[in-house]
């Protein structure tokens, strides 16, 4: 790739997503077929999602639920009246030859959601990207391309339907975005929100979630839009950060260079780490859009929509400034334990149980996620309870256990569960806090290291490390460790 050289003219970037999430229901969005992943290839199909002649398409109730909540967890204005239409494009995916989204009239528009970009120390900048609309449609089926005898591509390629018809929202953000890592936090707050909400999977390996990406740029002070491109192809949030850095530092060098930039669809390489020329991007005259005969015009009932308001829970963006500001977190930690909701619950569970709040974060943060990570867990999957943490950091704190004690009994409790107590007594681990037995410990290993304690006298102060590790290993870590560097420091410095 070529690299661009210092220019006189600085320019910024102009960029939008287009995210395309699934919907997390059981069957599709205009008929009864399944919604499953990974089932055999045209299994999952009827007539209705075929679009044979004379079927009706009937909507999904859950579908226009999971819609509703996802507008006003963007901070959306809900369509008082929305409806249905048919976009009109040919491609071997679509068997009907149309798609059925909507265009003119969707559920919700006029959104925001707050993203939060950490710096290297931590800190926190936040900025609200403004949300154009959520439209609920169809999805197209898939392509999938085989042989390989020529050197230029495919051979052939087979159609699967079983996705047609499986029930998708569209977001479209505003021009809000000005960088590729702004772009990737943007869409990983939206995945954060939906899941939240449990209304997507947002599984970016299973196409859950799809992010189109429309970029263009513009020298600083010029109030009109460049030539706009949009990026396709991109299946994690890597993927969509190093694609805007390269589209931005190709579009740079085409204008320094005098090239002009044309509207067109490119996909990115990810083993080339490069975008390339699809198509020619259409616009939306070429869709001929019209309303959908078969499906009446949606009006949702007050009653109906402060209800589904009334069951949102609190999203992450509320939950992060809490922790801050009521708990103290800071905004790495904040945003650690925010990321899922099951972790936040499960913190928070910890905190009603009396933990502190960043003792259990640390917990959470380290050994918990470690242990989650190697067993490719789900913390609401693991036997180790809230409270039982909380039991645990409580130990620590009055002196029961040590630090190294409670991580070594961990394993344990995290696959089998119960109480650290419990456990500790069983075990016989309770930390040793009497003077007079650590003062005889002490004593027996001082007096069988002459050699240490010489050196340790001369100014081989770094030895203190040497005797503590001995006492720890006599008392098999029972020892408590602050008890026991106070006792080694008046012994060995008498």
């Amino acid at each position: 790739m070529t690299t661009v050289a210092p220019v006189k003219t600085k320019y910024e970037a102009i960029i939008g997503l287009e995210t395309h999430c699934q919907l997390s229901t059981n069957t599709k969005i205009f008929c009864n077929c399944s919604t499953e992943f990974g089932a055999t290839p045209n299994q999952n199909i009827c007539p209705v999602c075929m679009g044979m002649p004379g079927v009706l398409p009937v909507l999904n109730q859950n579908v226009l639920q999971y819609a509703v909540k996802a507008g006003l967890a963007i901070n959306s204005t809900i369509a008082p009246y929305s409806k249905f239409d048919r976009k009109q494009y040919f491609y071997p995916d679509l068997p009907k030859n149309y798609q059925i989204s909507q265009y003119d009239l969707p559920i919700a528009e006029h959104g925001w959601l707050e993203i939060e970009l950490l710096d290297d120390a931590g800190n926190a900048t936040r900025k609200r990207i403004g949300v154009t609309r959520l439209h609920m449609e169809e999805d197209a089926g898939k392509l999938v391309h085989g042989g390989g005898e020529r050197i230029s591509g495919s051979t052939y390629s087979l159609v699967d339907y079983n996705r047609t018809g499986v029930p998708l929202v569209e977001i479209v953000s505003e021009p809000d975005i000005r960088s590729g890592q702004e772009a990737a936090e943007y869409a990983q707050e939206l995945r954060r929100i939906l899941r939240y909400l449990g209304v997507s999977d947002g599984n970016m390996q299973e196409g859950s979630l799809r992010c189109d990406v429309n970029i263009s740029i513009r020298p600083v002070g010029q109030e009109e839009f460049g030539t706009k491109v949009e990026i396709k192809n991109m299946n994690s949030f890597s993927a969509i950060q190093k694609a805007i850095d390269y589209e931005i530092e190709r579009q740079t060098v085409a204008l320094e260079s005098g090239e002009r930039i044309i509207q067109e669809t490119r996909l990115w390489e990810e083993g080339n780490q490069r975008t390339s020329s699809m198509r020619i991007k259409e616009g939306s005259s070429d869709y001929r859009y019209f309303p959908e005969p078969d499906l009446v015009p949606i009006e949702i009932p007050v009653e109906q929509l402060e209800q589904w308001k009334s069951e949102l829970p609190e999203l992450p963006a509320a939950k992060r400034h809490r922790y801050e500001t009521e708990l103290g977190l800071s905004a790495y930690d904040a945003r650690v334990i925010t990321d899922d909701r099951f972790v936040a619950e499960y913190f928070e569970a910890a905190l009603a149980a009396k933990a502190q709040p960043k003792q259990a974060a640390n917990w959470v943060m380290g050994d918990i996620t470690g242990y989650l990570n190697n067993e490719k867990l789900n913390i609401n999957q693991i036997a180790f309870k809230p409270q039982h943490l909380a039991e645990l950091i409580a130990l620590i704190e009055n002196g029961t256990i040590s630090g190294k004690i409670a991580k070594e009994i961990l394993p344990e409790l995290l696959s089998q569960g119960g109480s650290p107590q419990e456990l500790v007594n069983r075990k016989g681990l309770v930390q040793i806090s009497d003077t007079a037995e650590l003062e005889k410990i002490i004593d027996e290993i001082i007096a069988a290291s002459p050699k240490e304690l010489e050196q340790y006298r001369n100014g081989k102060t770094k030895l203190l490390g040497f005797f503590v590790g001995q006492v720890m290993k006599q008392t098999s870590g029972r020892a408590d460790p602050k008890l026991t560097n106070q006792m080694l420091n008046q012994k060995l410095n008498k």
